[in-house]
């Protein structure tokens, strides 16, 4: 296939740019009034403080689903969460093939059947290494190493020049589990000529190299060893190469496993699906390692980050079923702190060592973990293989992918672009640039409803989480008078001796009551006056007293 004198090669990310994780990215090749386009990844992020209510956050992908009947394909790179989570919710809305490996599309097939939705997605399973076909778009899939199995870089072929996509992936030479990275690939492709590399930019402020999972299977097999009693292991589920090292070092000190949480368990059945963790003894069933003597039994726990309800938080506050740890048992974080969760582990972990759990971390421990991402050394060595003539940094936060620019203008990239999500960044043909801004946000998974990111329920909710909820009560006669006292109750307000709550309440009736009598009897007529009345004078009345403008929700009851 030959470009024709007005095709382009676009590359347009809603998600993953910016920020770490949510990742959906798009590249579009045609003339602008017909292009076709290929999506690459839908995944989530997770709530935090800011979102109360909200736990899954996902890609507005409005843009792409106003052009759906020209997207070719979905192809995900992996498995993680941050990759393919959002496809239950949006593939309904894009309704596009789906091209995976075997251990993704395993995962995957299990979200869409919880989702109900999986006989309508047509999944192609890729071997690693294989080719696919969409269109203009000649995609073919190079072997990396990252913390999960299965990661994929996309070699994506067009007649306007190959764009190679990373995904997530670091240089580990012994991964323990699957092959490693095929440099071969990648530099046959730097001969061939790379014109742009869309690239992971999480680690690009670490120098060195990432470390190897070898080195951590060497650690844990150490640390293990020396421990009494119960031992529990909490590490990331999706990474089976870690779920292997800690089987195998539980093996080598006389230990059986016993796998706590779902996507502990989820995992492992995708694992052994496409051969791995099939050569290890059985897993034990809750009832058989409570059999066991306590230096018999190692735990493989969900939970590293302080989900709370991960199996590790419930076994930290004493209400899971069947796992129980105390004086004389450990527990050891084979992970890393996801920024963000710093105070939910450092709670779950102060509540295991009030139980008399001994704590083993990377902090005192430093090869009980390695990342999943590549340093600094390991992106010169990628530059070095694949030679593009344009570096575009994702997956990282403004400051990730900035550094990343001037990363690579020190290696000596010709040209570099550093997009925000929702923009479109033309690779071809002509000078790499930033040609259109089209929209772009997060849908919040909020009670099972996606909503916009703005929307008024949770911009509410932060209100009344930070300032308080008040009711109000009032009656009116027949002529619009106030009948009898207006009741004001609260949520979330404070008081003391010195200012008991209930004395404020009073205080607050009284500045209704006097903004009620203020009005006239015809605006007394009008619920909505009524309510805009009351609302006002309880606002101003509580930023006299606290400090604080409260939620205020009126009730009008008419005899």
């Amino acid at each position: 296939m030959k470009a024709s004198q007005n095709d382009e090669l676009v590359f347009l990310p809603l998600g993953g740019s910016n920020e770490i994780g949510m990742n959906l990215n798009l590249y579009g090749y045609g003339p602008p009034h017909a292009r076709k386009w290929i999506v690459v990844d839908v995944g989530v992020t997770f709530g935090d403080l800011t979102t109360p209510g909200v736990e899954i956050i996902m890609p507005d992908p409005a843009f792409i689903e106003e052009h759906a009947d020209d997207i070719l394909g979905i192809v995900l790179t992996h498995a993680h969460e941050d990759h393919i989570g959002a496809m239950p919710w949006l593939w309904p809305r894009l309704r596009a093939p789906v091209y995976a490996t075997p251990f993704t599309a395993f995962l995957l097939r299990e979200k869409l059947r919880d989702a109900d939705i999986l006989d309508q997605v047509d999944i192609t399973e890729v071997p690693l290494g294989g080719r696919i076909q969409i269109g203009p778009f000649d995609i073919e899939l190079i072997t990396l190493t990252h913390s999960i199995p299965e990661p994929n870089g996309l070699a994506i072929k067009t007649p306007l020049g190959t764009i190679l996509h990373t995904g997530d992936w670091k240089i580990d030479p012994e991964p323990m589990l699957g092959a490693p990275t095929d440099s071969a690939a990648i530099r046959r492709l730097g001969d061939e000529g790379v014109l742009a590399m869309v690239c992971d930019s999480t680690n690009v402020f670490v120098d060195g190299v990432a470390g190897s999972e070898s080195d951590v299977r060497v650690a844990l097999n150490s640390l293990i060893a020396g421990l009494k009693g119960k031992v529990a292991v909490a590490c990331f589920a999706s990474n089976v190469a870690r779920m292997d090292s800690v089987i195998r070092a539980a093996e080598a000190n006389g230990r059986r496993v016993c796998l706590v949480g779902r996507s502990m368990l989820r995992m492992a059945r995708a694992a052994q699906s496409v051969g791995l963790l099939t050569d290890v003894a059985p897993f034990l069933s809750d009832n058989e390692a409570n059999g066991l003597p306590h230096n018999k039994v190692l735990y493989l726990c969900t939970g590293s980050q302080g989900e709370p309800r991960a199996a590790l938080s419930r076994i930290s506050e004493g209400t899971h079923p069947h796992v129980k740890l105390s004086l004389g048992d450990s527990c050891v974080f084979s992970s890393r702190v996801i920024p963000g969760n710093d105070v939910a582990i450092r709670n779950l972990q102060n509540r295991l060592a009030d139980r008399g759990v001994r704590l083993y971390t990377d902090r005192d421990h430093p090869g009980i973990h390695v990342s999943g991402h590549p340093c600094r050394d390991e992106l010169a060595q990628m530059y070095q293989w694949a030679r593009p003539q344009i570096s575009i940094p994702t997956h990282g936060e403004r400051r990730h992918l900035l550094e990343h620019v001037a990363f690579a203008r020190d290696l000596q990239v010709p040209e570099q672009v550093a997009p925000r999500n929702g923009d479109m960044v033309r690779l071809a043909p002509g000078k790499a640039a930033i040609i259109d801004e089209v929209a772009s946000g997060r849908l919040f998974l909020d009670g099972g409803v996606l909503t916009p990111e703005n929307s008024d329920p949770l911009r509410e909710r932060r209100h009344a989480a930070s300032n308080g909820v008040l009711m109000v009560s009032v009656v009116l006669d027949g002529k619009n008078r106030v009948a009898g006292d207006v009741q004001v109750r609260s949520i979330g307000l404070p008081g003391d001796l010195d200012q008991p709550l209930g004395e404020a309440l009073d205080d607050l009736a009284e500045a209704a009551e006097d903004a009620l009598r203020r009005l006239s009897a015809q605006d007394r007529e009008d619920d909505a006056a009524v309510e805009q009345a009351v609302a006002r004078a309880l606002k101003k009345a509580s930023q006299r007293v606290w400090d604080r403008r409260p939620v205020v929700e009126t009730m009008v009851v008419r005899l």
